[in-house]
């Protein structure tokens, strides 16, 4: 066992508090990480606020990067000294996964959100020897170490800035993911963002990467439409003063556009996006919701060739696609560091409101400082 510090939130929709815990060694097919940086997603907030029942309390973080400590016996993936990303937890053995559609697995939820080992037991307890829900997404990462397992650790080139790929383990794969790997428009295609937090513009940015002609994105911030210009959009549309499908439409030759793509978790948002759609258009949802959310679709305008479809971590091989991300972001032309602004892991608190309030895009915690 070792000690480190961790934010620890102990109760529904409470503060995130930086304790001393007690983390154990790897086991044989796990790894230790030493966080560099841990991006804050929405998917912590919501968990947090348990739209997902995590059982609480709970060491929550699920976009770290760090470099390898120790690994276990049966770890060959990766060793001592690597630098990695951690990302999200699948079985590796269903139909699924052996078809690299790793976000379908059957087991998602119970390795990424019930805070335990697939047997049952956390690696970590509290200065007490309470146990903690410690696993969440196979990592934890708001702490000074994390273990993970060899399956959802993707090691990257050591020359890149560690403490900033955290966040294309979760965010900013799901959103570029969403275009690149799920959608896959054709070059000179059209497309409509609904949401330009980060992994809305991290969408932006792919649809900018694989030559969308027409990227449009949607939100009610215009400090975030005017960044999303910056990182690609060649239109931008709020939906406070203007209605967001006939804008859509108009921009995209009075059709509509061929792919939208709902990042906010809002019925009434996924509605338009899929309004949005020119005939045979296809719109992917990726925003979360709390469980048992429900929206409504007319039955003729689905009939008439437009598709809806889920897309989990941007239908991501992460192994192939994050270190994909890094040499974009390498070559200038995935920028997704514009989005980040650093906070110490003592300030989360502060990083949670600044999330919250959307002053900043993607914190990223640093629990060295």
């Amino acid at each position: 066992m070792r000690n480190m510090t961790a934010a620890v939130v102990r109760e529904q929709s409470g503060p995130f508090v930086v304790e001393t815990v007690q983390l154990e060694d790897p086991r044989e097919d796990e790894v230790l990480i030493r966080i560099a940086g841990v991006g804050m997603c929405h998917t912590d907030l919501v968990v947090r606020d348990q739209y997902f029942p995590t059982p609480l309390p709970a060491i929550l973080g699920h976009e770290g990067s760090g470099i390898v400590e120790k690994v276990g016996s049966k770890v060959s993936k990766v060793e001592v000294g690597d630098h990695v990303v951690l990302t999200f937890a699948s079985c590796g053995t269903c139909a699924n996964c052996q078809q690299g559609l790793f976000g379908y697995c059957p087991d998602l939820y119970g390795r990424n959100f019930t805070g335990a080992r697939p047997d049952g037991s956390s690696p970590c307890c509290d200065a007490h020897g309470n146990t903690l829900s410690a696993y969440f997404f196979a990592q934890s990462s708001f702490a000074q170490y994390a273990i993970a397992t060899q399956r959802n650790v993707v090691k990257i080139s050591r020359d890149v800035p560690l403490e900033i790929m955290g966040p294309l383990g979760c965010g900013i794969q799901t959103g570029a993911g969403a275009v690149m790997n799920a959608l896959k428009p054709k070059a000179g295609s059209s497309i409509a963002v609904f949401g330009a937090g980060s992994v809305g513009l991290a969408a932006v940015m792919a649809a900018r990467v694989v030559g969308c002609a027409t990227i449009i994105a949607v939100d009610l911030n215009d400090d975030r439409l005017a960044l999303a210009q910056q990182l690609g959009a060649t239109h931008v549309i709020n939906p406070g003063r203007e209605d967001p499908v006939a804008a859509i439409q108009a921009a995209a030759g009075g059709e509509g556009v061929q792919f939208s793509l709902e990042a906010t978790g809002l019925p009434k948002v996924a509605r338009q996006a899929v309004d949005c759609l020119r005939l045979t258009g296809i719109c992917g949802i990726i925003g979360v919701a709390p469980l048992g959310t429900e929206f409504s679709l007319d039955m003729n305008g689905i009939l008439f060739g437009r598709t809806v479809r889920g897309i989990i971590e941007g239908d991501s091989v992460p192994d192939i696609f994050i270190p994909q991300l890094v040499e974009l972001w390498r070559q200038g032309r995935f920028p997704f560091d514009k989005l980040i602004k650093f906070f110490p892991m003592s300030d989360i608190e502060k990083a949670v409101h600044a999330s919250e309030s959307g002053e900043v895009l993607k914190a990223v915690l640093r629990p060295g400082e």
